[in-house]
């Protein structure tokens, strides 16, 4: 599961705005065959006299969390190109619209993740690619 902690300054995004964002986030693992249910975005509206950078207040300032469970990370250029690909996603929604943005990816570990009391099957499986098709977990 990618789940996405989007830390923003108040009425940085309209529901639409947000909508695309979390689609394209989406976009970005469903390519890689993880099931759109996986694949969790929220939004945390901060107000500018709580969102301080360097000991100030920001404006225009979105700090973003990853936190990886479902596909570890192993080597240093798959996670270099994991970096990229998903700072790819991030700029349309922040640089490219004048807002400095930051992110770092942590990584969890698989066996201490259940999804409505399951242990997800194992990466690249037959039963992922059910709940996949499916978008919901099923007993494997």
């Amino acid at each position: 599961m990618p789940l996405w902690h989007i830390y923003h300054p108040v009425d940085a995004y309209s529901a639409e705005q947000k909508r695309k964002f979390a689609a394209d986030v989406t976009e970005y693992y469903t390519q890689v065959g993880l099931p759109k249910f996986y694949v969790v975005t929220l939004f945390h509206d901060i107000p500018e006299s709580s969102f301080l950078v360097g000991g100030e207040p920001s404006n225009r300032t979105v700090r973003v969390v990853i936190e990886h469970i479902a596909r570890r990370l192993s080597d240093p250029e798959t996670r270099k190109r994991s970096a990229e690909g998903l700072d790819r996603v991030l700029a349309p929604h922040t640089r490219d619209r004048g807002l400095y943005c930051e992110f770092h990816i942590d990584e969890t570990p698989r066996d201490l993740w259940m999804i409505d009391g399951m242990a997800p099957p194992p990466p690249r499986s037959e039963a992922e690619q059910v709940w996949a098709r499916e978008n919901r977990p099923l007993p494997y």
